[in-house]
């Protein structure tokens, strides 16, 4: 299965932030979207990733304080991406190895979706209960 087949079942909006925002206003976002990462994208495209984990260390390190900072100082800006036409098991790889569970789908230097861990799961959960209706035909046609 490739990354374009995920993208084509769950959507391809993606929930994006402003490096200039600020903590607060992202949490609000993510609240609102019930998300746990957005991508962070300033006047040249992808500037970095944000997730949840991010918050909670810069909360950690700075307290109430780290609300008011923008995104930018604490966003990820080595950023794990991925194409459409990349395997899911190419991107189950990458995201095991890298500890991440957000990663962009760029084409052509645009950003055209995002793929989460829970969208792997849910791919490889539909791929299996595929195959075992397949075997269960074969099984009663035999």
């Amino acid at each position: 299965m490739r990354i374009a087949d995920v993208l084509r079942s769950k959507g391809t909006e993606v929930a994006t932030i402003a490096p200039t925002a600020t903590v607060s206003e992202l949490l609000a976002k993510l609240a609102e979207s019930n998300i746990g990462a957005m991508v962070v994208v300033g006047d040249d495209g992808l500037a970095g990733i944000v997730s949840e984990r991010d918050i909670v260390r810069r909360l950690n390190e700075r307290g109430a304080n780290a609300l008011h900072a923008p995104v930018s100082e604490i966003m990820t800006t080595d950023v794990s991406t991925c194409r459409p036409d990349e395997t899911v098991d190419h991107l189950t790889v990458l995201m095991t190895e890298r500890r991440i569970r957000h990663v962009p789908v760029m084409s052509n230097g645009r950003l055209v979706g995002i793929v989460s861990i829970g969208d792997v799961v849910k791919s490889r959960m539909n791929e299996l209960e595929h195959v075992q209706e397949q075997l269960e035909a074969y099984i009663v046609q035999g």
